[in-house]
């Protein structure tokens, strides 16, 4: 059984290049019967699953006609569709994960998360998660005329690209220190997860045992996905994944 991992796609009108190679790991993902893993920021900003942005639509039409196939399919909210909820998940079949998702895979404890919660030393964006994951001020938010809330999600996220361009890099990476917790307190010996734009994969000894950290790449200049099956785990760009048998 092949399984397949993608995050921060990033999926936006401007990028139609991203968009037909994600269109294209569907249908890979459709010939495969396999398990799709869309760990979040699947596009720019989700206002609300109410939003009938042509792109967003066809995105929960591509996904329901993934499920329909017979596919399992996972999406994890990201900080830029942080408010993916039940409408959604009706809507495409998928199953919505929480912050922290274990599984088995192959011989690993994989767990799963979309990679905000690790960088706990970029303190003012978890400041900033904080506010906007109160359950109250979502509802309040939701309460707006669409209209306002995309005006809203395109003002914070222009203020989101200006704060990061003045913050120190290693700020926006994780923290190894967290890194080891999580995976000690569930038991993990594989983690997977996106958000911080450096694809690879990090080899380490955790209270004695090898351990992996999976790091999920951007789809901004190219696509990237991570592939577990028979020949093991690969970090793959969409390319090379669009070659397997």
């Amino acid at each position: 059984m092949r399984t397949v991992f993608a995050s921060d796609t990033h999926l936006a009108p401007e990028r139609p290049q991203r968009i037909a190679e994600f269109s294209a790991l569907l249908a890979r993902v459709a010939a495969w019967h396999a398990t799709l893993y869309l760990l979040g920021d699947v596009v720019e900003f989700w206002p609300g699953d109410d939003d009938d942005a042509p792109l967003h639509r066809e995105l929960v039409v591509a996904l329901r006609r993934l499920t329909d196939a017979g596919c399992r399919v996972h999406v994890a909210r990201g900080n830029r569709d942080f408010l993916i909820g039940d409408d959604f998940r009706r809507e495409t079949g998928a199953g919505l994960l929480e912050d922290w998702t274990t599984l088995a895979l192959g011989g690993d404890c994989a767990l799963l998360t979309h990679g905000d919660l690790l960088c706990t030393r970029d303190l003012k964006y978890q400041e900033f998660r904080r506010f906007v994951r109160d359950p109250a001020r979502q509802r309040q938010f939701l309460g707006l005329p669409l209209t306002e809330r995309r005006r809203i999600a395109l003002q914070t996220r222009e203020g989101t690209q200006s704060s990061m361009a003045e913050k120190a890099a290693g700020i926006m990476d994780v923290d190894d220190a967290e890194v080891a917790r999580v995976m000690r307190d569930h038991g993990a010996t594989l983690l997977v997860h996106g958000h911080t734009h450096r694809p690879a994969l990090h080899d380490f000894i955790l209270d004695g045992r090898s351990v992996r950290r999976c790091v999920l790449g951007d789809w901004y200049d190219a696509g990237r996905v991570l592939v577990h099956d028979e020949a093991g785990l690969r970090l793959l760009d969409v390319p090379a994944v669009l070659a397997l048998d």
